[in-house]
């Protein structure tokens, strides 16, 4: 199973809907649309009016991001797994560098995985190295790091997808080579496979789009991929899962 994630970010009203018809119109349609599964994360304000739109369709609805308490709080502007699960998504981006450049600590992030699971959640985690890092060598410390920090082996691993998005890439236009996302990816699952004795799906962020999907779906080792700007459009987005399969 390959996976398509749309990180809509701060992106999309009511009437944004359109856009999830004209994808999920494609997908229904699509004769190999067995082989993956597309999930699109809106703004809060979108998820309960998606969800209840696509509940028996082929395109999923999930959360940007969930807070780091079960239930409800006193914390204003807060919004808990539970409230994310009632409202109908299914998945929930966790570890966004944005959310981490924010304040999100390692143990704030393990209580959020915990708290989704709990809930009923898909946990799509979101790992990565800034480009200081990067310079110096740390990419596979700094992920090693993220990893370990917060998964436990306790955890089922079916309910958890790994996202790797180096930062210097989000946005830039700059993507890996293929040697290094691949030496990099291989490492990501063994170190999970040494947390969860099998590998979850590990999935590729950071500038996707219909023009290098291609070089991208020569690595195998992936699972599918984390795609922000170009999954605001259904066309951009449809061209890149056309593209993965031409």
């Amino acid at each position: 199973m390959k996976y398509f994630i749309g990180n809509w970010k701060m992106f999309g009203v009511p009437k944004s809907i359109n856009i999830l018809k004209k994808i999920n119109s494609f997908t229904s349609k699509d004769k190999i649309r067995n082989k993956y599964r597309i999930i699109i994360t809106p703004p809060y304000t979108l998820l309960e009016s998606f969800a209840k739109k696509f509940k028996s369709k082929k395109v999923l609805i999930g959360s940007q991001n969930c807070y780091h308490k079960d239930l409800f709080s006193s914390n204003t502007s807060a919004i808990s797994p539970f409230m994310i699960r009632s409202v109908g998504a299914k998945y929930t981006l966790i570890g966004h560098s944005d959310n981490r450049a924010e304040g999100d600590s390692n143990d704030m992030l393990k209580d959020k995985v915990k708290y989704a699971l709990k809930n009923n959640l898909k946990v799509v985690f979101c790992i990565g190295e800034n480009k200081l890092q990067k310079k110096n060598n740390q990419t596979f410390k700094v992920l090693k790091n993220q990893l370990n920090k917060v998964l436990e082996k306790k955890i089922n691993h079916n309910n958890i997808i790994i996202a790797y998005e180096p930062i210097w890439s989000i946005g830039t236009g700059r993507i890996p080579n293929h040697n290094e996302l691949l030496k990099t990816i291989i490492y990501i699952k063994d170190i999970l496979r040494k947390i969860f004795k099998k590998t979850p799906a590990v999935l590729y962020g950071g500038s996707v789009d219909a023009n290098n999907v291609d070089m991208l779906s020569q690595i195998k080792e992936l699972d599918g991929f984390l795609i922000g700007g170009a999954s605001k459009s259904s066309k951009k987005f449809i061209d890149i899962i056309k593209n993965y399969y031409r």
